[in-house]
């Protein structure tokens, strides 16, 4: 991975770093380098989009909470903070376009956070990146 500042990343770039994160394909990040790298991927493609949902899967809903705080937080949302909270691995979605966010259990295997840019017009984000680390943005 190139060590250059990750904010002069092209689309076609920021593509590349994400696309080895997919729901068939769990990946890890490891070094702060790639994670930055991974943060500021995604970061671009999201403000290329017209709105972003999340997915989160989680062990337990405070980790699954917490993925969705920073990832809000990274993102530039709120997030709501009227959950109810469900024992066990969790399923978390949130769709700040709309603020619906619901939390239900979760029988998969699958640990991370899928964010599905859309886009309306013709030329736009819309695809699906992740399951991204759920502690990408702490």
């Amino acid at each position: 991975m190139s060590t250059r500042n990750p904010t002069h990343l092209t689309v076609e770039e920021a593509q590349k770093i994400l696309k080895p994160f997919s729901c068939t394909n769990i990946k890890s990040a490891g070094s702060p380098e790639e994670r930055a790298a991974i943060r500021e991927a995604l970061l671009l493609l999201a403000g290329l989009s017209d709105y972003q949902i999340l997915g989160i899967c989680a062990d337990t809903a405070e980790g699954g909470l917490l993925a969705l705080k920073t990832y809000a937080a990274g993102l530039g949302w709120e997030p709501p903070l009227d959950i109810a909270n469900v024992e066990g691995a969790v399923y978390i979605k949130f769709n700040p376009k709309t603020g619906l966010c619901y939390m239900d259990s979760y029988a998969g295997t699958h640990r991370g956070v899928l964010v599905s840019c859309q886009s309306s017009g013709e030329g736009g984000i819309n695809e699906m990146y992740g399951h991204l680390p759920l502690d990408l943005f702490v």
